[in-house]
C-alpha cells in the first residue's frame, strides 16, 4: 500500500550497531492516522482518503471544520489533515474511521520521509552552493564570498540558465529514503 502516513519530528539521536558504529536518527510520532474521509472516481473524480492527526483543543476549530469531521466518521476534531492518493481498491479496503498505524510496515522495509527542509534565507553561493571562498591576497579587495564571473562576453551574450547564484535556501520540500526500524 502508497500510503502517506502524517508524523510529527520529535528529535534527533543516534543507535549503535553491533559493530560499534553510531547511525544518526530521526525519532518520529506516527501515531494513529484517522481516516476521515473516501474520495471516489464516481463521486469525486478521482480515489483518495483523507487523513487526520494531531490532537487539538476542540473549541479552536470552526464550525465548519468541526461539521466536516461530524459528517464524514464522528471522529473527534483533528490537527492536521492531508489527502493522500490511492488505488480503488485500497480505498475501498478503507472505511471512514479506521485508524492506520505504522505497524503495517515490517521492520527493514524502506520508506520514504519527506518534510520541509529548514529555511536559511537569503543565501549566498559560499553558503547555499559550497563555493570556494577566494584567497585574501594578490589584490582581491573585498569580493571574498562572491561567485565570479557569471558567463562569457558577447557570444552568447546573456547568462546561461540555471547558473547558480544567491538566492533563497532551504525551506523546500525533501524527500529521504529510509527503513523502518
Amino acid at each position: 500500500m502508497s500510503i502517506e502516513l502524517l508524523c510529527k519530528k520529535l528529535g534527533m539521536t543516534q543507535l549503535f550497531t553491533e559493530d560499534g558504529s553510531a547511525v544518526p536518527v530521526t525519532v518520529l510520532e506516527a501515531g494513529p492516522n484517522v481516516v476521515v474521509q473516501k474520495k471516489t472516481q464516481a463521486t469525486d473524480g478521482y480515489d483518495a482518503v483523507q487523513l487526520a492527526f494531531g490532537e487539538r483543543r476542540e473549541q479552536l476549530f470552526t464550525k465548519a471544520a468541526k461539521n466536516h469531521f461530524a459528517k464524514h466518521g464522528g471522529s473527534a476534531p483533528k490537527r492536521y489533515l492531508s489527502e493522500c492518493r490511492l488505488t480503488a481498491e485500497e480505498v475501498a479496503a478503507l472505511e471512514p474511521g479506521a485508524e492506520i498505524r505504522v505497524d503495517m510496515f515490517e521492520a527493514g522495509q524502506k520508506i520514504d520521509a519527506i518534510g520541509t527542509s529548514k529555511g536559511r534565507g537569503f543565501a549566498g553561493v559560499v553558503k547555499r552552493h559550497g563555493f570556494s571562498i577566494k584567497k585574501r591576497t594578490h589584490g582581491t579587495h573585498e569580493f571574498f564570498r562572491h561567485g565570479g564571473s557569471i558567463g562569457a562576453g558577447s557570444n552568447p551574450g546573456r547568462v546561461i540558465k540555471g547558473l547558480r547564484m544567491a538566492g533563497q535556501h532551504g525551506n523546500a520540500r525533501v524527500t529521504s529514503r529510509t527503513s523502518r526500524s
